[in-house]
């Protein structure tokens, strides 16, 4: 330990960003808290690892013929166990207080088999300070039902202890770690198209395969810790360690990652650890009595209250907090086999002041002084330092609107160990524009500012809206667009308005320049991908507690003659585009062309080059496009494609050949201070994607096709029910269960053509 402080004087991160080093006494200080903390575990738990066990030892465990159960209750004065297995009187099951403040109690099974049965319901039961008894549910329980039948009806902790031919095993690897993860966001309560709470199994068998033909990586799943108010999206958690029951079992949950695991999906879960639900009678707030800060998971008084979100604030200096929390991130990881987690709410946990009625303007000042909360830095350091060790592999996504720097740099670099951050200020920039600005007043310098203003030595997921954008009192964007005209315009049986084609349009150019242009991942939400129109609302007094606006209405692009299946087949084919080029996960980002005369935005990225017209009417013949290498470049990826929707006015079979620009080695005399230059067709509201065409490959690759009698197109499309896919002029069998109607889209490069 000695060694690695005296190293901390000098972090890699003042390497990386010079303007650091003012603050070196704040990365100091919070450094030296970690090692501290660290060596603190490790001195008195035997490691992170083993301190982040706690829910084999917390809770209800069965141990060598026995039932022990402990909890952290330090304002108990006295305990007991109850539940259905003593008839909720626990005068024979007294427990035992530490000196740390730990209950616990042992019972030796009976006939062989464990004194509280699986799947009955459990409560801990003590007498406070204040000489009154009440019962609250375990802490680390991991299942917690309530009377669906009952208006109201408080949650029940229930053990959850399955036999061994019920528990459910899994039987699929985790897909390896992509470059650039491609996420879809999905709430499993509302995946149906039902006025009712879909379930686990049935987003597993209704919703991945839809997930996997949109060529998507990654799936992110929200409100997967319980949460008793169905309607706060699961940020208001009540029990940290249970499934939400309203979709299932923990059997049922396993399950859903085990499918999305065979599909190739790798599984992201939403976890709230800047905040805990404020119910006392079945969340863990029932645990503060009126006891000081150090006996208790929270602050106290108004540090330990969060004035917006009408919760409690977690004291992250606390012994029991970090071992309550660190374990949870291991139990989903290891008992579920998620991939990763995307923490939410962490400008709230970054700093004293919660991020409320603060505007960030990057000054360094206000990052790293004393609105700074260390003792959340360190809690966050160790959680990225556990997980990574655990998992290499893991995907760690912080929700930051603040922009800390190095927040996505390695713990032993002196950061705070995320792998990425969202790109939160994309979809604001766009809901803006929508709300408040004509076509002809966008601004292309700004909308390219709005996607490329990022740390580019920390990774971030781009997102043109997420599930916040449609929360009920806003609007998705495809129904910002097209309003109420998409209640009467989609039908393909009849001439589309100014209104639908400008919405189409738009809705399609917004999503790919976000994902192109905006960041290192990219994020949609579920339903998104097809122009899902209105809004959510969550059943709720104010609805008459209506599911109409809680679900998905997956017949809209299931119906052939809808335009919602043009905007599904664009998301498919532009996840598609990634996948094969791999634009996401290159350094190479250059744009040529900013023209707000023109309305056109020219840039490069990865190995294609992108031009978007975001034009209302104008038509550019012959448009001089900059580019890096010489050569011959191609159509890879066009918005307006008849099966996008689109006019069909870009010809995919044009050879675009480059001119050089200039001196070689000079930019000032080259086009766009690019060195070559091609000349394309650009219809207004379009956006095309161009790739170099490798002419070593050009002649087998046309001999391919000659020989096989097929007809060369750059992407092949395929009945999803037919289950099969047609790749390089070869044709096979793919059992993907897709099992859905619509067009599923794979590219296929000259590389694929050769094999």
């Amino acid at each position: 330990m000695v060694t690695v402080v005296e190293e901390v004087d000098h972090l890699p991160i003042y390497d990386l960003d010079p303007k650091l080093e003012e603050f070196k006494d704040h990365f100091n200080y919070r450094i030296k808290r970690y090692l501290d903390q660290k060596c603190l575990i490790e001195k008195h738990e035997g490691g992170l690892e083993e301190f982040s066990k706690g829910y084999l030892k917390f809770g209800i465990n069965t141990v060598d013929g026995a039932t022990i159960y402990r909890e952290w209750a330090p304002a108990a004065q006295e305990a007991q166990l109850i539940g259905e297995f003593n008839n909720w009187n626990g005068a024979k099951h007294k427990m035992e207080k530490d000196k740390f403040g730990i209950w616990s109690i042992k019972i030796s099974h009976v006939n062989g088999k464990p004194a509280i049965p699986h799947n009955s319901k459990v409560k801990f039961h003590f007498r406070h300070g204040g000489g009154a008894w009440v019962d609250r549910i375990p802490a680390w329980i991991r299942y917690a039902t309530f009377d669906a039948s009952k208006f109201g009806a408080p949650y029940d902790g229930v053990h959850w202890d399955p036999p061994a031919c019920e528990r459910y095993v899994f039987k699929h690897p985790r897909p390896p770690k992509p470059d650039a993860p491609r996420i879809y966001e999905a709430h499993v309560g509302m995946s149906g198209e039902e006025p009712e709470v879909s379930t686990y199994r049935e987003f597993a068998d209704n919703v991945l395969p839809r997930i996997r033909a949109n060529n998507y990586n990654t799936v992110q799943l929200m409100a997967i810790m319980e949460h008793s108010y169905y309607a706060s999206f699961g940020y208001h958690v009540t029990n940290f360690f249970a499934v939400s029951s309203r979709s299932g079992t923990p059997e049922d949950l396993k399950y859903l990652v085990d499918k999305a695991h065979s599909l190739g999906l790798r599984v992201l879960m939403d976890v709230v650890h800047s905040h805990a639900s404020n119910n006392v009678t079945d969340g863990l707030n029932g645990y503060d009595v009126g006891q000081n800060t150090h006996e208790s998971y929270f602050h106290t008084g108004d540090r330990g209250y969060h004035k917006l979100w009408d919760s409690r604030l977690f004291n992250y200096a606390n012994w029991e907090v970090l071992r309550f929390l660190l374990s949870n991130l291991r139990y989903w990881m290891d008992e579920f086999m998620f991939d990763g987690f995307r923490f939410d709410g962490v400008t709230s946990m970054l700093y004293h002041h919660h991020g409320i009625n603060k505007g960030f303007t990057g000054n360094y000042k206000e990052y790293f002084g004393l609105d700074t909360d260390v003792d959340a830095i360190v809690y966050m350091m160790l959680a990225n330092h556990l997980m990574h060790k655990l998992l290499p592999e893991a995907t760690i996504v912080a929700e930051d609107v603040s922009g800390m720097p190095v927040l996505c740099r390695p713990v032993d670099e002196g950061g705070v160990g995320f792998d990425f951050r969202l790109a939160m200020a994309i979809p604001d920039r766009w809901i803006d524009y929508l709300k408040n600005k004509e076509d002809r007043k966008w601004s292309m310098s700004e909308i390219v500012q709005t996607l490329t203003n990022r740390r580019y030595t920390e990774k971030c997921i781009a997102y043109a809206e997420s599930h916040d954008q449609s929360i009920v009192g806003d609007k998705t964007i495809a129904f910002l667009l097209m309003d109420k005209e998409m209640y009467t315009g989609m039908s393909d049986l009849q001439p589309a308005s100014p209104t639908i084609n400008r919405g189409i349009a738009l809705q399609k150019m917004i999503h790919f320049i976000t994902m192109a242009l905006g960041g290192d991942g990219y994020l949609n939400f579920m339903g998104n991908e097809f122009g899902h129109p209105e809004w959510i609302d969550f059943p709720r007094e104010g609805n008459n507690w209506s599911y109409d606006k809680c679900r998905r209405q997956w017949s809209l692009v299931d119906t052939d003659h809808l335009r919602y299946k043009y905007m599904n087949a664009f998301d498919q084919a532009m996840n598609a585009l990634e996948e094969e080029f791999s634009f996401l996960s290159s350094s190479k980002q250059i744009v040529s062309d900013m023209n707000e005369k023109d309305k056109v935005i020219v840039f490069e990225r990865g190995d294609l080059v992108f031009v978007f017209n975001f034009h209302p009417n104008k038509t550019y013949k012959g448009y001089k496009v900059g580019c890096d290498l010489p050569g011959k470049y191609r159509v890879a990826l066009d918005s307006d494609a008849l099966v996008f929707g689109g006019h069909g006015r870009v010809g995919h079979d044009v050879d675009h050949f480059t001119s050089p620009e200039g001196m070689p080695g000079v930019p000032e005399t080259n086009f766009n201070n690019r060195p070559n230059s091609f000349k394309v067709l650009s219809p207004p509201r379009t956006c095309v994607a161009y790739y170099r065409v490798d002419e070593d490959h050009e002649e087998l690759r046309r001999g391919g096709a000659v020989a096989s009698g097929k007809i060369v197109t750059e992407y092949i499309d395929v009945e999803a029910t037919s289950a099969e896919t047609i790749s390089g002029g070869w044709k096979g069998s793919e059992k993907d269960d897709c099992g859905k109607k619509g067009m599923k889209f794979v590219f296929r490069s000259s590389d694929e053509d050769c094999k």
